[in-house]
């Protein structure tokens, strides 16, 4: 039997150092804790093992093409693959933050929604029969959704959706936000939950193909929000600590062998939520 993997992204802190802390006390396989950061990465593995937990660390940036595909090629070489991968790397620009608009899309949406494809795209295929992929979204993306017109809601919510089509309309909101013109163009007035909603969009679409090209494999890939969790991104006001906002994803990752379901869902609270 070969071991077992789990890769978290965005490992070093927050909700996805909580991930791997969960991970080590609970998956029986290797867990890598990564992080563009090799120093913080490095802490952060030895913060768990004063815990007595053992995390691993490759550094992985996912805003990095080569460090995507060079982490690809380590697992694929060292594992013949990956088991579990949990993409929970993002950023969000403070409420407060006086970056213009224009910046904050272009910004956010290269990290939240573009470079997590990137990870999927390069990832997805590394996926062994049975794997979990979780992405980490938000309550955000619903919210953004129900802001945008009726003509783009019904886009995202259809299920004949490609890849190619959400790619360009993510890329139109920025566009668009560029000029200052995205609320003319039906969208709601949050880069964060445009770059979460695209991800949620693009987990359906990702879901659904793994379910055609590779139906016997009992791959679960789900989108999730660890709900308003106390981090840097969302400050101290937050009701949940980091180990509560770990719940959901890693309740996705660790869906036991043989189950069908969730699948291509948005979930929150290990609920699945209306789309």
């Amino acid at each position: 039997m070969s071991t077992k993997v789990a890769v978290v992204t965005g490992g070093n802190k927050g909700i996805g150092f909580a991930i791997v802390r969960a991970l080590c006390k609970q998956y029986k396989g290797d867990v890598y804790l990564t992080a563009r950061d090799v120093g913080r990465g490095q802490a952060a593995v030895e913060s768990l093992a004063s815990e007595g937990l053992k995390a691993l660390f490759h550094q992985l940036d996912i805003n990095d093409l080569n460090s995507i595909s060079s982490s690809a090629a380590f697992f694929k070489e060292k594992y013949g693959g990956v088991d579990v991968l949990i993409n929970n790397a993002g950023i969000a620009f403070k409420v407060a933050d006086t970056t213009p608009f224009a910046i904050q899309a272009k910004v956010t949406l290269e990290t939240n929604f573009f470079a997590t494809r990137d990870m999927l795209t390069h990832f997805l295929p590394l996926i062994k029969a049975g794997g979990r992929v979780v992405n980490v979204s938000s309550f955000v993306s619903c919210r953004a959704l129900s802001q945008c017109s009726p003509a783009l809601q019904q886009r995202f919510r259809s299920e004949d959706i490609t890849e190619g089509e959400l790619v360009g309309l993510m890329e139109r909101f920025v566009n668009e936000a560029q000029k200052g013109e995205h609320k003319e163009g039906g969208w709601p007035d949050t880069a964060y939950g445009v770059s979460k909603l695209g991800l949620t969009t693009l987990s359906m679409i990702l879901a659904r193909r793994l379910s055609k090209e590779r139906p016997n494999d009992g791959i679960l890939l789900n989108a999730c929000c660890p709900g308003w969790v106390r981090t840097d991104m969302a400050g101290p006001k937050a009701p949940k600590s980091p180990d509560e906002g770990a719940e959901t994803p890693v309740y996705l990752a660790l869906l036991p062998p043989g189950a069908t379901e969730p699948h291509g869902k948005f979930v929150s609270e290990k609920e699945v939520q209306p789309w």
